[in-house]
Order: structure tokens, then C-alpha cells, then sequence
């Protein structure tokens, strides 16, 4: 897997960082063998960050001509346009088959080249009306952490990047192989819910240790029990519309997305490293049949659990 990642002048070092730690990692924990990062630059010059530090170990515009992911980081803030060489990269790789990644404002260059049109995109949320204006043909929204369209791949802003970079390996190298490397970066392998946790209002972390964060464990530990938010509500000894509430802002998903999230992480984690039978990882993940497992299984990653299965299990 060859990675190729755009820097230019200007950029902030956590942007560049965010795609080269992510996917670095992949190599350094021995997840995959054939996977490298290459940082480049249109000229193939060295270029300085809004820090003020030099990026000088980067290569041209053609180490992108063959990777199989190019990825824009960020994009500066006033939208300077993307130069037609930049534009026709980003078009020639979707063209031969290469992902492209717009992550935060980079965004902006995928967008201009033309392979969003008639597509939703995400960026940061302070910048979509912005973006929106400019690019009547994308549909921009504002609350979602990343959006995959398979070619190509759009995150909101700054700290999305690296959910979107672990759904990157997720989607290549299996649940289990995303979850050690973020557990190895100390972050969520995979965190649910929608910008718009963050544009009302930050997470509360000392909710979390009252009553709502003892029935989120609780769920956790019973995810083959009955969950629905009335018995959820009980045990955090709060009436529904407030628990529903408190619970939404606090994860940015209804009580009910949320199980049904973690009811799915579980199958898969199960599905890649044990034998257990389709109709065993449904009761134990609390589905009510192998039929209704499926098809909440499809819904959500556009394969079947035993295809799932074969896909992760043979690497």
C-alpha cells in the first residue's frame, strides 16, 4: 500500500502529522508489510509550516502518479485555489483507480477537482457554509466525522483526521488491526457520533463519572441483555427524556444508535478472531437472530457477516 501525502507552505504540523503517525504505525507495529508514507510537494521542494519548522524530506508530484491513496491533509484557511497541475493529480489518480482523502480543510482541493460532484462531502463545521458557497455541485455536511465513498474519503476538522486515518486501516486491514494501533496511539479505535457534540457544546468528561458513565460501562459488559433506553434510563435512575438527552449530548448518538454501534463492533472483533457460528455472535452480541444480525450487519458495511469473515480472517 503506497500512501502519498500533499504538504505545502503554511500547513500545521498536526494536520501533516496525523496521516504519517496513523499510517506509520501500520508498519512499526508490523500490522501489514507493504505499507509506506511518502510526503510530497508540487515542486518536490522543501516547505515551512505555520510553526515555522522546515519540512524538508519530501519528493514531487510523481511519487503520487502510482500510490494507491493520496491524501490531502489541510488547505489554508482563505481558500487560495489549487493550482491546475494540483487538480489534475487529484483527478488523474481517482482515474486510475487510487483513493483520494480530503481530511479537515483539504477538503477544499478534492472538491475543486471535480470527483465530489453530485456527492456529499464533510469539512470542518466552521468552514462548511464557506466551502458550500464556492462548490454549489458538493453538498456539504456539517455534522459527521468523516464520510467514505469508497474513492473517495472527506473528514471535518482537525482531530477527525485521525478517525478517519483508522477507518482508512479498518477498512483494509480489519477491526482487530485498527483497534491495536489505537490503543497503541492512545485514542478511540472507533469513536461514533457527529460534529455537532462539538459545535454545541465540548464533551463533559465529568458526566462520565457520575450515573451516565456507570450505565454506559454497565451497557458495555451487557450487550446480550436487554438494552433498551427504558432500561438504560433505570439504571442510571433517570427519567427517559432526560437520560435520552444527557446520554446524546454527551456521545452525540441516541441511546439506541449507540448499542447498536457497539453490538457491531463486538460482531466484528468476534467474526476476525474466533469460530464461533454466525447464530453464536448474534445471541452473544445481543441480536436477536442470525436474520436480524445480518441485516443490521449489511446495512451498516455493505457486506455480509461471513463475507466479513473471509475478507479479515485471511490475512
Amino acid at each position: 500500500m503506497r500512501i502519498a501525502v500533499h504538504a505545502f507552505d503554511g500547513m500545521t504540523m498536526f494536520h501533516l502529522a496525523t496521516p504519517l503517525l496513523v499510517f506509520g504505525e501500520v508498519s512499526r507495529l508490523n500490522l501489514a508489510e507493504d505499507w509506506e508514507t511518502q510526503v510530497f510537494t508540487e515542486n518536490g521542494l522543501p516547505v515551512r509550516s505555520a510553526e515555522d519548522y522546515v519540512i524538508g524530506r519530501v519528493f514531487g508530484p510523481d511519487i503520487a502518479h502510482d500510490a494507491d491513496i493520496v491524501v490531502f491533509p489541510s488547505w489554508l484557511s482563505h481558500f487560495p485555489e489549487p493550482s491546475g497541475d494540483l487538480l489534475q493529480l487529484v483527478r488523474q489518480s481517482h482515474e486510475r483507480g487510487a483513493a483520494i482523502a480530503g481530511l479537515c480543510l483539504g477538503a477544499y482541493p478534492v472538491a475543486r477537482s471535480g470527483v465530489l460532484d453530485g456527492r456529499t462531502a464533510v469539512t470542518h463545521w466552521a468552514a462548511a457554509p464557506a466551502m458550500a458557497a464556492k462548490h454549489h455541485e458538493v453538498e456539504f455536511d456539517d455534522s459527521a466525522l468523516y464520510l467514505d465513498h469508497g474513492d473517495v474519503l472527506t473528514s471535518a476538522g482537525t482531530a477527525s483526521a485521525l478517525d478517519a486515518c483508522l477507518h482508512i486501516v479498518r477498512t483494509r486491514l480489519g477491526s482487530a488491526a485498527a483497534a491495536t494501533l489505537a490503543r497503541h496511539i492512545v485514542v478511540a479505535p472507533h469513536r461514533e457520533g457527529d460534529q455537532a457534540q462539538y459545535i454545541i457544546r465540548p464533551l463533559q468528561d465529568p458526566e462520565l463519572d457520575g450515573p451516565l458513565g456507570k450505565t454506559i460501562e454497565w451497557a458495555l459488559a451487557n450487550l446480550d441483555q436487554d438494552l433498551e433506553v427504558e432500561s438504560m434510563a433505570a439504571h442510571a435512575t433517570m427519567s427517559k427524556r432526560n437520560f435520552t438527552r444527557r446520554f446524546k449530548e454527551v456521545t452525540g448518538l441516541s441511546p439506541a444508535r449507540w448499542v447498536l454501534g457497539r453490538r457491531l463492533d463486538d460482531a466484528r472483533q468476534l467474526l476476525e478472531t474466533t469460530t464461533w457460528s454466525i447464530a453464536r455472535i448474534a445471541e452473544s452480541c445481543g441480536f436477536g437472530s442470525p436474520v436480524t444480525f445480518r441485516q443490521n450487519f449489511i446495512a451498516a458495511y455493505s457486506t455480509t457477516p461471513t463475507s466479513y469473515r473471509i475478507r479479515f480472517t485471511s490475512r
